[in-house]
């Protein structure tokens, strides 16, 4: 049995995040594979594992469930010692990084992705809204990333590895990332970590390619 056990699906960056974070920190740790597309499935994790209904949850090696991708990054970084910010200021930056993910630079692309990429919605307000509301987090990470190699300090930290969660997925949500230089660049360093994987490397889809 590994040490760790990550309940996830690897449609979800929310849960590569963590997993990406346990691969490239060492960590002994399985996939629970938990699918979120079947409502059986579902409901039983909801009722077990985490009543608040959402992925990733991390069993820890003395049995404590952790939920919240942030949360759990922050534990997995105390924990290891790695992908710490560097002094208390770095720290602060870190989690301002952390939130701003959270509200704003995962959730539009995130949903676009889902809803235009898996599961193929037409073009509609709420896509265009979405749209509108990624550019605008885009932009704003771009315009950071000028003149720095990673979002907090000269080394990456949990910031990165939580930003990065959709960098890597090739659904086609009709959003061209490839206009934001410093984005790609930033992306392509993460990749060149050590111990670094793709999403469908670490975790089981609930959706193969051709469905």
């Amino acid at each position: 049995m590994s040490a760790y056990k990550l309940y996830c699906r690897g449609e979800s960056g929310n849960c590569y995040k963590v997993a990406l974070m346990l691969n490239l920190v060492e960590a002994d740790w399985e996939a629970e594979f938990v699918d979120f597309f079947n409502p059986d499935s579902k409901a039983a994790f909801i009722h077990t594992v985490n009543p608040q209904g959402e992925l990733p949850v991390l069993q820890r090696p003395d049995g404590k469930l952790l939920t919240q991708s942030g949360a759990i990054l922050d534990y997995l970084s105390r924990a290891t010692g790695r992908f710490a910010p560097a002094s208390d200021e770095d720290r602060q930056e870190v989690l301002r990084w952390l939130l701003f993910d959270n509200h704003r630079f995962t959730p539009a692309f995130a949903t676009l992705r889902f809803m235009v990429g898996i599961r193929g919605a037409e073009e509609n307000q709420i896509t265009g809204y979405l749209r509108a509301q990624a550019q605008a987090a885009y932009e704003i990470v771009d315009a950071h990333l000028a003149g720095r190699r990673f979002m907090v300090g000269d080394a990456p930290t949990v910031a990165d590895i939580s930003m990065a969660g959709y960098l890597y997925y090739d659904e086609d949500a009709r959003f061209d990332r490839l206009q934001f230089a410093n984005v790609q660049a930033w992306a392509g360093r993460i990749s060149e970590l050590p111990r670094w994987k793709h999403p469908y490397e670490l975790m089981p889809r609930a959706i193969r390619e051709g469905n």
